[in-house]
């Protein structure tokens, strides 16, 4: 029994004892690792992140025959006991954000679909999931992505993976506090295996880009966890809002990098690093686009290094162990690959991008970080995955 066929015999047990019937359909969704272009997506600029095989799965059924009620009921297997990973909610009432995050990713999904003119019949669900949480990998924008397709394939919406990802993003806009763009839904939503997916988050236009066959990715878990809506995640998305509206564009997408300069002296200091940081970042995309391509190691050395210095003097998303830990993979990888903070920062995971044969040198500096860290980091390879689908079982 493989990784995925573990998880959906896990999805379907949890349904069995949450509800006491087989569930009749199954439906996946995967986490995300985003290559380069961070803190972009709600700046409405272009990122490059590709999913992994590491996912959410939620297995779904009809409503108890016997209710009345048009309810739907929900059960999250990673999230505790059964009594307190349970919710349930009438479709017909106004929905209300309930007591726990995973509630409310479930409660604002079911309403997004209604605030988008979609209906939602009642029905069951449980969900399971091997994306790690708090890592930065997505496993919040997995977990919503899969519930939304759970919830277009059962009313028979079929909704496209943009609109999948639309929902999922306003869900934790609206019922989970965290004001974040659309990339990591899009990725889980829209990804292609053995690629990267160019996204423009301006108008959701993607382009799968290949991954050469020469590189590997490994995400390098740094033990370190944060949550988003107690971060200063809002805040940064805040500041750059702040500098958009200084030069009187919509987004700092539309802001380049001569017009910042210029405008150095007038800016807060704080502020113009967030905004340097968010326009060279944009520039960073397409050389590590080609780059991923064509397997030139020596620019994604460049390039990702670029990108975590930027990361973490310029937006102040990254931690000293975390700069250690980047700075001693990459001493060890020299040209063979890059590395740098993934994800929203303060705290999670480096992604390093590298040939097959440097997985070696990635162990050894994460071997040498531990011996000297309070929390130890451990490197895993991921295959690049595609996006959320029905699953068949048998």
């Amino acid at each position: 029994m493989d990784r995925r066929e573990r998880l959906i015999a896990r999805a379907r047990q949890g349904f069995r004892l949450a509800y006491g019937v087989e569930p009749t359909r199954f439906f996946a969704a995967p986490g995300r690792v985003n290559l380069i272009g961070e803190h972009v997506d709600y700046n409405e600029g272009y990122v490059l992140p590709c999913a992994i095989d590491r996912e959410t799965i939620v297995a779904a059924g009809p409503p108890a025959p016997q209710s009345k009620e048009k309810l739907f009921e929900a059960v999250a297997l990673d999230m505790g006991d059964m009594a307190s990973a349970r919710d349930s909610f009438d479709l017909v009432a106004p929905i209300r954000p309930g007591e726990n995050n995973w509630q409310n990713h479930v409660r604002g999904v079911v309403q997004a679909l209604g605030r988008y003119g979609h209906r939602v019949r009642p029905m069951r669900i449980a969900v399971a999931g091997d994306v790690p949480i708090g890592a930065g990998l997505s496993s919040s924008a997995a977990f919503g992505v899969a519930v939304a397709l759970a919830c277009s394939d059962y009313s028979g919406l079929s909704l496209a993976p943009e609109t999948l990802a639309k929902v999922a993003q306003l869900a934790e806009n609206d019922f989970v506090g965290c004001a974040c763009g659309i990339m990591d839904q899009m990725a889980s939503a829209a990804s292609v295996a053995d690629h990267a997916l160019l996204l423009d988050c301006r108008n959701l236009q993607t382009l799968p880009i290949p991954i050469h066959a020469s590189l590997a990715i490994t995400v390098i878990d740094t033990g370190i966890r944060r949550s988003l809506t107690e971060s200063a995640f809002n805040q940064r998305r805040a500041e750059c809002e702040a500098v958009a509206a200084h030069f009187g564009v919509k987004a700092l997408r539309d802001l380049d990098w001569d017009t910042l300069l210029r405008a150095e002296p007038d800016i807060d200091h704080t502020l113009f690093r967030r905004a340097r940081h968010v326009v060279t970042e944009m520039d960073r995309v397409e050389p590590i686009a080609i780059a991923l391509a064509q397997g030139d190691t020596a620019q994604l050395a460049e390039v990702m290094r670029e990108a975590h210095i930027s990361l973490s003097q310029d937006f102040d998303v990254s931690l000293p162990p975390i700069d250690r830990l980047a700075q001693m993979v990459s001493e060890g990888l020299g040209d063979a690959g890059g590395v740098r903070l993934t994800g929203a920062g303060f705290g999670g995971c480096l992604v390093a991008v590298s040939t097959h044969e440097a997985a070696e040198a990635i162990d050894g500096a994460v071997a040498r970080y531990n011996a000297e860290a309070d929390l130890p980091a451990r490197a895993e390879a991921y295959r690049p995955a595609g996006g959320a689908a029905p699953i068949a079982v048998g």
